[in-house]
């Protein structure tokens, strides 16, 4: 038993080492959105149409003479194209690429001929058999208004010449939501039948070997730890009730085999959009109007291309001196959580919140999360919030714990006698085991108990590493002294004597980042280990001396705020286990007489 005891215990321990390792390994997808100083560098594009087809998809072209409708909020600012009515300049006010005091403000959308293009669009699609002239990309809008702000929307009209007035009433909150209304005024002779689109589309450049270009010279913590494993990023959204995901390999992939169309769904209602670790741009259709969503992807020469559409079922129909209108909304910012819910509550949007990849463990890591961001309004610092959070946790499972920590004593206790039923007994296995089971039995002790913390400690180790890791909130979120990031590394590292020699060694490798923090987190896993009973075998016993350097190594590319709660759970639990076994043998010393 004492065997199987250790080899589960090593099994969870390769499972965690196999699935966090995975976090260091990205598949490829567009790197972060950039800067405003690099949308400066323009090139020609190549056409947005080709093999991702839909209405309205004809070949922009960058032109700087061309008028923009500045865009100006509290949460973010920037412009938008009045030839094609595209919003391909948005800044989020809210949120720096880096800890860095002039470090620019992250950059959401870019126009077509930036580097990464990055944009969202509205328009029409003229019924089959029709041959009225809808809007294109090319379309000069006229503007009622010189910005658009919250409380003060602005209406870009067009008049095709032929009787039909075509305009776009656009408004945004103090926030991230537009809203996006698609008029048409029919003063014709007939009427008239279209059918109301939007896109979000993106194109990125990538290498031959398949590996994306990052932005500019500089690594950010934005390009640096997406689209690993444990993190869906790619196109995404509810639709009839279902989340769909699809990250950008396998959308580029299927869309070269199906014409540039990898998934498409009808549906009523929903929304659907294209996410990254923290931000979100997003389609919210018409919650009653029946649409077909589609992504695509397709993938010419050095560039892949991304897109998300919607397209309404049925057509808008406009008689004779009437008009028509349809209400959709654009999401464009950070994926906020209760930003997302309150956008979800007032606007009807099914299951907003998916946005935030919560992961399998969501019904853990929401409360999780809800939690520590409670904390955190009582505190004001989200790593005193995680120590607050993890005293709580014990606090919860100290009954289970107690158990399992006297039974680890009274294990402990019983070693010298299971040292000489194994020397007895060594060339009958099966007479040792009768005997071991006889006396564990007698004492009353479970051999796997020892197992049970490590066992309730790897769902909340998981899901507090996905709270740090993907929501917002701990972006960029200090701590105290050199840990001003809790969702990233500690920066120190033991292999330059942390800092003092001007070089750093994770650049050679990755397993060469070595922090203060995962080196505490260590020595307490080792002051842990220590109270354990130690494994009768002298290899197991080996083994066992190995696991606190293995996992302060794994640690040390580790968001520091796990980190920080692993060490801070390591200590409570030496002083809970030392406390519960050292009552433990004064109940089993008998009186002297």
């Amino acid at each position: 038993m004492d065997q199987k005891r250790f080899f589960l215990w090593v099994a969870m321990s390769i499972v965690i080492l196999a699935v966090f390792g995975l976090i260091g390994k990205h598949v490829p997808h567009p790197p972060a959105p950039m800067h405003a100083a690099q949308t400066a560098q323009q090139t020609t594009p190549p056409p947005n149409g080709g093999p991702i087809a839909m209405p309205g998809a004809e070949p922009m072209m960058v032109d700087t003479s061309a008028p923009r409708l500045p865009i100006e909020a509290d949460a973010v600012r920037g412009s938008m194209d009045l030839r094609g009515a595209v919003f391909d300049d948005l800044v989020l006010t809210r949120y720096r690429e880096t800890l860095a005091r002039n470090s620019p403000d992250v950059l959401l959308f870019a126009p077509a001929g930036a580097p990464q293009p990055y944009f969202a669009q509205y328009g029409w699609t003229a019924a089959p058999g029709s041959a009225v002239k809808v809007p294109g990309v090319d379309t000069l809008w006229k503007a009622s208004g010189s910005v658009l702000s919250p409380g003060k929307p602005v209406t870009l009209s067009w008049n095709n010449g032929e009787g039909q007035t075509f305009q776009l009433i656009l408004s945004i909150d103090h926030d991230y939501m537009f809203t996006v209304a698609q008029r048409v005024q029919n003063d014709g002779n007939a009427t008239v039948s279209l059918y109301p689109w939007a896109r979000i589309r993106r194109q990125t450049p990538k290498h031959p070997s398949g590996s994306y270009v990052l932005f500019g010279k500089h690594r950010t913590e934005a390009n640096l730890a997406t689209g690993s494993y444990v993190l869906f990023e790619g196109m995404l959204g509810v639709l009839d009730g279902t989340l769909h995901e699809q990250n950008y390999k396998s959308a580029a992939k299927h869309g070269a085999d199906r014409g540039g169309v990898d998934k498409q769904v009808t549906t009523r209602g929903g929304w659907l959009g294209i996410t990254d670790k923290y931000w979100l741009a997003s389609l919210i259709p018409d919650q009653a109007a029946p649409v077909t969503a589609t992504i695509r992807g397709s993938e010419k020469g050095d560039t892949e291309s991304y897109q998300v559409d919607v397209t309404d079922q049925e057509p808008m129909t406009i008689p004779v001196h009437g008009d028509a209108v349809q209400v959709n909304h654009l999401f464009a910012g950070a994926k906020v959580v209760d930003l997302l819910e309150h956008y979800q509550k007032t606007l009807h949007i099914p299951d907003f919140w998916k946005a935030v990849d919560f992961g399998l463990f969501w019904f853990l890591t929401r409360p999780f999360f809800a939690a520590i961001d409670w904390l955190y309004h009582l505190t004001g610092n989200f790593g005193i919030a995680i120590m607050i959070f993890t005293v709580l946790v014990k606090v919860l499972f100290f009954p289970l714990a107690n158990r399992s920590y006297r039974s680890m004593a009274k294990m402990r206790d019983l070693q010298p006698k299971i040292t000489a039923l194994r020397e007895r007994y060594k060339d009958e296995p099966a007479k040792l085991q009768s005997e071991m089971m006889g006396i564990y039995k007698k004492e009353g002790v479970n051999p796997a108990s020892g197992c049970l913390p490590m066992l309730i400690q790897i769902p909340v180790f998981f899901s507090l590493y996905k709270v740090i890791y993907v929501t917002i909130a701990m972006r960029q979120a200090p701590f105290f002294g050199w840990i001003r990031d809790l969702s990233a590394p500690d920066p120190t590292n033991v292999f330059n004597l942390f800092g003092l020699l001007p070089f750093h060694p994770s650049a050679a490798s990755p397993l060469l980042h070595l922090g203060i923090w995962p080196l505490v987190m260590g020595v307490t896993m080792y002051l842990q280990q220590r109270l354990n009973p130690p494994p009768p075998d002298p290899m197991q016993a080996r083994l066992f001396q190995f696991m606190p350097v293995i996992f302060t190594f794994m640690m040390g590319r580790f968001p520091a705020g796990l980190v920080i709660y692993w060490t801070w759970n390591n200590l409570l639990t030496v002083v809970q286990q030392w406390y519960i076994m050292r009552g433990t043998r004064k109940a089993t010393v008998k009186p002297a007489t």
